[in-house]
């Protein structure tokens, strides 16, 4: 009598540590943080009425991403893009003269987001105001496509960007390449 009662105490015994260990494991594991932050390099080639005075753009973005479900983020851009100046040519009572186009600085400001149709594979949409720097500069209003790769490291994607306002619009089509890390 004493060993069916020992055994169903040594079952439910087994039984508890079972349960317990299970239970233990699923609280100490964590999952990934919704929010991310990435820091990137961007390059460019200008489009529209930048093309007459520069023929490339670098800059360098901070983004930050809050994953609402695995397949849709919000994101958050801001960061700073140079148009450099290129040579160009400008008639004068002189003749035509050969000068050097000034750079342009942007401050881009954008809310956009990124909806992924592969496990890393997205499409991103993003709007905004972009802050030029040069004196007397203008606030033109952004949009910007992309396609891009991104795991829980690296994102890669490629977007054009155009830029509208005060009877000037320009664009560029460029590559930001950051590194992404949870918050």
């Amino acid at each position: 009598m004493k060993k069916p009662s020992i055994l169903i105490a040594a079952a439910f015994t087994a039984a508890a540590l079972l349960f317990t260990s299970n239970a233990k494991a699923q609280t100490q594991t964590s999952t990934p943080s919704q929010w991310r932050f990435g820091i990137g390099v961007e390059a460019g080639i200008p489009t529209g009425n930048a093309h007459d005075f520069s023929d490339f753009e670098l800059g360098g973005t901070a983004r930050l991403q809050y994953d609402a479900s695995t397949h849709f983020a919000w994101t958050l851009t801001s960061g700073y893009y140079n148009m450099f100046g290129k040579d160009v040519s400008v008639i004068t009572p002189a003749g035509v003269v050969t000068a050097k186009a000034a750079d342009l600085g942007i401050v881009p400001v954008k809310l956009g987001i990124k909806a992924f149709f592969a496990p890393t594979w997205y499409f991103g949409a993003e709007a905004g105001a972009g802050f030029e720097t040069i004196s007397g500069g203008n606030t033109k209003l952004i949009l910007s496509p992309a396609l891009g790769y991104a795991n829980r490291t690296w994102d890669i994607g490629a977007r054009y960007e155009n830029f509208s306002g005060q009877g000037n619009s320009y664009g560029l089509a460029g590559l930001r390449i950051a590194y992404a890390f949870g918050l």
